[in-house]
């Protein structure tokens, strides 16, 4: 790993601090109220997730939960319906446990350290310091995929960010830049640097505040910084659900509440043999009709999941199967309930189908 150090003349705090007033965002939803709890939601959501994505879900969950008390008095199950299409649903989990914990050891009063916050589910550490810094004015560094980006290419960091070494130069770098003042405007001018500027692919180093400085640019290898992830093949696991429909409701069960998709509403899995045999097995019936649907795919962060879903009609004089975590829903709530986002896309091509047939 080869270093290349900063000139000594670039001060690279005030050139974000300055560049962040003129050209920075100032009117995202969680900046009008930099009150903790705002901030702490929107630091969860934007954890591997772009701004685009994450503002119709930080309005409506907002609108829902507008305090920490609503949130650790909620349903989990009312937490990841909301949350339901954004991803990475530990976050949500984690959201509704920090919540209750804050109620119940801080008495609903958020911590306003980032050595404290990061003790809360959920919270890591450049988390943490975003919202100690954001909400409470603390000098706290943060390190999120973007300002990596930003300090790799202007500090000629070589390497892939997510090996020890690296990680460690960039968590030094961030903390000795940090500055005693201004931190609220510092911590946003470097989030709003690397998502508006020094972007992955394309920067526009011609606005860069810090441009004439950075190593990346003086040596024109600023599509080289950071390194790219080792390359290797991505796993493709496989699996089959059953559809199972009964008189205009569609079954759904909930997931344990660890691994994907913990604590969501699913459609039951085919562990192994025919359809038939297996809706018999599960719910206590032959299905009267069963029809194979398109092959359905989903990629996660270290999998490709490919998806054999099998749409299984109950008789309708059959009985209805009743269990704890079995729910039987229609198929306009089954798609507003609490499922991943491909058992959405699922239910939403059945429910188009059937609204051709029926025109």
């Amino acid at each position: 790993m080869k270093i290349d150090q900063r000139p000594p003349a670039l001060d690279f705090a005030a050139s974000v601090v300055a560049w962040q007033r003129v050209h920075g965002r100032h009117d995202l939803p969680w900046q009008r109220d930099r009150e903790p709890y705002r901030v702490w939601i929107s630091e969860v959501m934007l954890q591997q997730t772009q701004v685009t994505a994450v503002l119709p879900y930080y309005e409506r969950f907002l609108a829902r939960f507008p305090d920490v008390a609503t949130l650790a008095a909620a349903p989990l199950d009312d937490v990841l319906r909301l949350w339901s299409g954004l991803g990475y649903y530990a976050r949500a989990r984690n959201l509704h446990r920090a919540a209750r914990e804050v109620m119940r050891v801080h008495g609903g009063v958020f911590p306003r350290t980032a050595r404290a916050l990061e003790a809360l589910p959920g919270i890591g550490r450049s988390t943490a310091a975003a919202i100690a810094a954001l909400a409470f004015g603390e000098r706290a560094a943060i390190l999120d995929g973007n300002v990596k980006r930003v300090l790799a290419r202007c500090f000629g960091v070589e390497g892939w960010p997510g090996t020890p070494a690296v990680q460690a130069r960039l968590w030094e770098l961030a903390e000795s830049l940090a500055p005693a003042r201004e931190i609220e405007t510092y911590t946003q001018g470097l989030m709003d640097l690397g998502a508006m500027v020094c972007t992955r692919t394309r920067p526009g180093c011609e606005a860069c505040p810090v441009q004439e400085a950075c190593v990346a640019r003086r040596t024109g290898r600023v599509e080289r910084f950071p390194s790219p992830r080792p390359a290797r093949a991505t796993p493709v696991r496989k699996a089959s659900w059953l559809v199972v429909r009964h008189r205009g409701t569609v079954a759904l069960e909930k997931r344990p509440t660890s691994g994907v998709w913990g604590g969501l509403w699913s459609l039951p899995e085919l562990v192994a043999g025919k359809p038939e045999a297996g809706c018999e097995e599960r719910f206590g019936v032959p299905p009267a009709t069963v029809r194979r649907l398109p092959l359905l795919e989903h990629g996660f962060t270290h999998f490709r999941l490919v998806v054999r879903p099998v749409l299984c009609e109950l008789a309708p004089q059959a009985r209805r199967p009743r269990r704890k975590n079995m729910r039987w829903l229609s198929l306009d709530k089954a798609i507003d309930h609490a499922v991943p986002a491909p058992v959405r896309r699922l239910l939403l091509s059945i429910a188009g189908d059937r609204r051709m047939k029926a025109s």
